[in-house]
């Protein structure tokens, strides 16, 4: 049980817990310790928990994570990349970022190909996957229904997200946010960590490039705009390995890497 600063209990299942925890963590390993706890979503937490216990036929072995997804990758991070991950049979499945599903295929093959990956593949938590310099987490933390979260769980989710890129703010060059879900819920986070942001907010398109200039403490940040990895999108060609190397190309440049 945790308390708010008056003193009074707040519990991991309380819908004000991630605003009341996440501004308190000291570091990351702090951080992701405290979201893993989180059941602030009665709907999320319903729906991980369903899945996790009813399982996919491929997958009936599994002791599925069935809990909130942490970011994944050093605390040293010059660049972020933020999108939806958790999937139903994918990281809500494995318990890291963008981890056993074809999304995370996409995504960390071609994390791989610029250098930022120690290998192509994805498959569980003990598999050997590095980044090196680059951090990948999530505007909502859960698995949520036909991949969706509302707008009320991207809010209550926030804190996360502020606290994360926080603490990484220090030495924070780029951020790569996927898709215009991920794009849309960056914006007030990087206002909240102190940086200015634009007004009216910049429209997401995949290449889009904003230029965040230093302020107080905190560097120039540029933030990307890149087509979400879905299956959707990369089936269609929406978003091809080529498009998305040479975009993660850009970032690694402009994150010193």
């Amino acid at each position: 049980m945790h308390r708010d600063r008056g003193g009074a209990p707040v519990g991991t299942e309380a819908p004000g817990y991630p605003a009341e925890r996440a501004p308190r963590c000291g570091g990351l390993p702090e951080l992701d310790a405290a979201v893993v706890e989180c059941r602030a979503c009665p709907r999320l937490v319903a729906w991980r928990e369903r899945v996790g216990a009813e399982r996919r036929a491929a997958f009936r072995d599994w002791d599925y994570w069935a809990r909130p997804v942490p970011g994944f990758g050093p605390a040293t991070a010059a660049l972020a990349v933020v999108g939806l991950a958790p999937a139903a049979h994918g990281g809500n499945r494995t318990g890291r970022m963008f981890t056993g599903d074809a999304s995370g295929d996409f995504l960390f093959a071609a994390l791989h190909a610029v250098g930022l990956a120690s290998q192509p593949t994805a498959t569980h938590r003990g598999d050997g996957l590095e980044l090196y310099g680059v951090r990948v987490t999530a505007p909502v933390h859960c698995a949520p229904p036909q991949n969706r979260p509302t707008s009320g769980e991207r809010d209550a989710c926030r804190p996360w997200l502020a606290a994360e890129l926080g603490l990484l703010a220090p030495g924070l060059r780029a951020v790569v946010a996927l898709g215009g879900f991920g794009w849309q819920a960056l914006w007030p986070v990087l206002g909240a960590t102190g940086w200015s942001v634009p007004r009216p907010r910049p429209a997401f398109g995949h290449g889009a490039e904003v230029v965040l200039p230093a302020v107080g403490g905190l560097g120039e940040l540029r933030v990307l705009g890149c087509y979400h990895p879905s299956q959707r999108n990369t089936f269609t060609g929406k978003l091809t390995p080529g498009m998305l190397v040479d975009l993660l190309t850009r970032a690694r440049e402009l994150a010193g890497l």
